[in-house]
């Protein structure tokens, strides 16, 4: 990937994943290729996107609508939207096979200089990436939905992947205005993921076994957990929670988390009537026909966020 070719950029598929990281390229200067295999998605997608970037704007999260705009093309054809690309972001439904063709195809379309990443959220680089003639150049580039309002990137490369590639990629993110992390090596679902899931874990068994309800749960961590979240990562939380640190954290409180540990080792798998359950109670908080409204609601409010912390300086 040669400095001067990031200019242009390829997304391959033109859902959530994909639209949005079109603005996140576009907005940061670079020329966007987006295909989507569905005519009916590629017709549309101008509209979608101009829509997305509207409302940027009134948050003051965009400089130049226009111009943003303008430098997304949309193709029928994925020959034209790899065509002179320097990195390519794939965003595909999450399913091996899917992954298997596309890179195939990919790596056959584009110059051996090429990165191709995946926003896969589960499967690894090596599972797809195998058997491809030029498969030292793929990489993991995990967002979080939707990239162009949440910065942080899973950057997670096979075990033959270039580390040229992997800091290409890290680089790149930077360059964005991303967040991106490296994960040193491959694991199912990253890290992102696998962080989500222990707090996921933990809150299912916690309503099954009638500890709290659904509502008090999500309180809990928005107006607990959350707020330092927000700005704090957990090892930096508890190096703030103890007179002396961290180490000093660990003496007082290890043995309660160590015997909590005990308690949560048991996998307990979220049966469906555990599902029905959880699920009753969150549509009592919130019918099914308001999911939408509530998801704009969210974005709005993800919108205000990141502005108030990067007028705070809360990036970093």
């Amino acid at each position: 990937m040669k400095k001067e070719s990031i200019l242009k950029v390829g997304i391959i598929g033109a859902g959530l994943i994909g639209r949005s990281w079109a603005i996140v390229f576009a907005r940061a200067g670079h020329e966007v290729q987006l295909w989507d295999k569905d005519s009916r998605v590629v017709s549309g997608v101008r509209d979608l996107i101009a829509t997305q970037l509207g409302v940027l704007s009134q948050h003051d999260l965009l400089v130049d609508q226009q111009a943003t705009l303008a430098r997304i093309q949309v193709f029928p054809e994925i020959e034209a939207a790899v065509d002179g690309a320097g990195y390519i972001q794939e965003n595909l439904p999450e399913k091996l096979e899917i992954k298997k063709e596309i890179f195939q195809m990919l790596d056959e379309l584009c110059p051996r200089e090429t990165v191709l990443a995946s926003s896969t959220s589960s499967i690894p680089a090596s599972l797809f990436s195998a058997a491809l003639s030029n498969r030292q150049r793929c990489v993991v580039a995990h967002p979080v939905n939707p990239p162009h309002l949440i910065p942080l990137v899973e950057v997670c490369g096979a075990p033959w992947t270039s580390e040229q590639v992997v800091q290409q990629t890290i680089a790149l993110m930077d360059s964005i205005k991303q967040r991106p992390v490296l994960l040193k090596k491959e694991i199912e679902g990253f890290v992102l993921n696998r962080l989500q899931g222990a707090v996921l874990n933990e809150a299912f068994k916690l309503v099954k076994h009638g500890y709290m309800s659904v509502d008090d749960v999500d309180t809990t961590i928005k107006d607990g957990l959350g707020l330092r979240w927000a700005f704090m990562g957990p090892f930096e939380t508890i190096d703030l929670n103890a007179p002396e640190g961290l180490a000093d954290y660990c003496r007082r409180y290890g043995g309660l988390y160590e015997s909590i540990a005990e308690q949560q080792s048991v996998v307990e798998p979220w049966a469906e009537s555990l599902i029905h359950d959880v699920a009753a109670q969150r549509e009592q908080v919130l019918p099914r026909d308001q999911l939408q409204e509530r998801a704009d609601w969210r974005d709005t409010k993800l919108m205000e966020l990141v502005s108030f912390k990067n007028k705070a300086n809360l990036g970093k």
